[in-house]
């Protein structure tokens, strides 16, 4: 996933489900539609981590 889908898909998501946890990092913990947002948006080093994540869970990336 890019983080033009990201933010996309983002976008039509309810205001009261991006609270939601949507994935765990195995050193960060819990992330949230909102702190992906956050992370994504600022194109911080996290983002990438999470962005590579749902490339995986979504079949986009091949796993190691």
């Amino acid at each position: 996933m890019t983080r033009e889908e990201f933010l996309k898909i983002y976008a039509n998501i309810p205001i009261n489900l991006r609270e939601e946890i949507i994935l765990v990092l195995e050193n960060r913990g819990p992330i949230t539609w909102n702190v992906a947002y956050l992370e994504i948006s600022q194109k911080t080093k996290l983002s990438e981590e999470i962005l590579k994540k749902f490339n995986l869970i979504w079949g986009k990336e091949k796993r190691r």
